[in-house]
Parts: C-alpha cells; sequence; structure tokens
C-alpha cells in the first residue's frame, strides 16, 4: 500500500512538474535561438525509496516554463526537495520563481525577477526576493556560452524565531554551457546576493546526456551557503548532489 501510494505522489508531482518547466537556466540565461518555438519547458524528476533495514525517501523536482513575445522572454520556476527518515524529515525546500529578460540591441538585455523559498531548516519560514537589473551576453557560440548579470535588489526574511527582517540586496550571476557533443553538455551556474548582515552565494553545476529529442539524464551538485544564517539554523551550508530524469519539450 506504501509502494502504491509513493507512486501516485510520484506520478501527481512529475504532470504537475511537466506543466511549469522550462530549458533554460534561469540565473543569467543565454538569449533564445531565433528559431526558439514560443512556448517550450522541461521537467527534472530523482526519486529514490529505501525500505528494510533502511527507510527512507528523497525526492527532488524541478520545473521550468518560457514562453517567448517580441523581445521579452517570461520564466516560471517551481522546485521542490524532500529527504525523510522513517517519520522524520531531514530536509524540506520548496521554491517559485518568475523572471522577465527584455532583449536590447546587441548583446544586451534588462531582467527582473521575485522568487520566494522555504527551507524548513535554514531558519527562516520563508524568503521573498525581487531584482531587476543589467545583463550581457560575453560568449554566444555552438559550443560555448557565457553570460553576467548585475543589479540591486530587495529581500523580506520571514523568520521563525526572530524579528522578521528586511535587506537591500546587491546582485551578481553567470551561467556557462559547453556543448561538449551533439549528445553532451557541461553548464555552471551560480549567483551571489549580498546585504549588510550576509552573503548568499548559490551555484548548480551540471552535466547532461541526451537519449533522445525529448528525454535526458543529468547528473548535478547544487551548493547554497549562507555566511550568516540565523541562530535556528542547522548549517551554513546545503548541498545536493542528484541523478534525475529530464524531460523537455
Amino acid at each position: 500500500m506504501r509502494c502504491h501510494l509513493n507512486g501516485l505522489v510520484f506520478a501527481l508531482l512529475a504532470s504537475l512538474i511537466s506543466t511549469h518547466a522550462l530549458a533554460s537556466p534561469f540565473y543569467s540565461p543565454p538569449a533564445p535561438d531565433q528559431d526558439a518555438p514560443a512556448f517550450s519547458g522541461d521537467a527534472e524528476l530523482g526519486y529514490t525509496h529505501l525500505s528494510g533495514n533502511t527507510d527512507s525517501q528523497t525526492l527532488i523536482a524541478k520545473g521550468r516554463f518560457t514562453w517567448l513575445k517580441n523581445a521579452w522572454t517570461h520564466t516560471l520556476r517551481g522546485e521542490i526537495r524532500s529527504v525523510t527518515q522513517g517519520d522524520s524529515a531531514s530536509a524540506e525546500q520548496y521554491l517559485v520563481a518568475g523572471r522577465e529578460r527584455y532583449d536590447l540591441d546587441g548583446p544586451h538585455y534588462l531582467f527582473g525577477f521575485a522568487r520566494w523559498e522555504r527551507d524548513r531548516f535554514a531558519g527562516y519560514d520563508h524568503q521573498l526576493t525581487t531584482i531587476a537589473g543589467y545583463g550581457r551576453q560575453l560568449l554566444l557560440g555552438e559550443t560555448h556560452q557565457l553570460s553576467v548579470e548585475t543589479g540591486p535588489g530587495f529581500r523580506f526574511d520571514g523568520m521563525r524565531i526572530e524579528k522578521d527582517e528586511r535587506h537591500a540586496v546587491a546582485y551578481a550571476a553567470m551561467d556557462y554551457r559547453w556543448e561538449v557533443s551533439e549528445q553532451a553538455s557541461v553548464s555552471q551556474e551560480a549567483s551571489v546576493e549580498t546585504t549588510g548582515d550576509n552573503v548568499t552565494v548559490r551555484s548548480l553545476s551540471s552535466i547532461t546526456a541526451r537519449l533522445n529529442s525529448r528525454l535526458a539524464l543529468r547528473l548535478s551538485h547544487e551548493i547554497r551557503r549562507n555566511s550568516q544564517p540565523p541562530d535556528s539554523a542547522t548549517a551554513q551550508t546545503d548541498q545536493t548532489t542528484s541523478a534525475s530524469l529530464l524531460y523537455s519539450w
């Protein structure tokens, strides 16, 4: 019965996530191809279930959806991470974000995004961040792509124990992609958000092997570090290494 329930939950998440997906990175994404479809997306799912001497479950689900209109690129993004051992959760994270990009003449663009996230063990009840600024495409070739962006923003920290906080944010990000072959690619995505109290660094490194035009396997390592988290946080740094199946359309 429990395995059947897990299968139903997994299938439901897959169907929900797959309707809100995107093929390109969220931070400092490269410009869409001239022949890119008006609507596209991808869903990334990883799940493990151990039973017997060890009873644990791990779920990582990511979805992105994009649509293009003239010089605008609109993005929606959602992520879920959950780890349970027995009846206790050891990790529980949720993220929802939206992003706008407006391409200018040449390799320049303007952007803005809003992100809501909740991490049960990071010391925050939730965080809401808004950023706007300028980006530039430094490399745009068939093999290598590199883009960077920067701008100011605002962050609201809803605290679990301490008083809620509001911060001005200085933001910078980069995205690099290397098309190793027609079947394989390597990417590195990173961002830094600095406030008067702390610095938050995010890094996502991934290797993607395409199985066909729709399916791919992805091995990724994600790091999130807060230089000065709340006292109730369990650690400064969260790291996630995952192998998952990627479906794109």
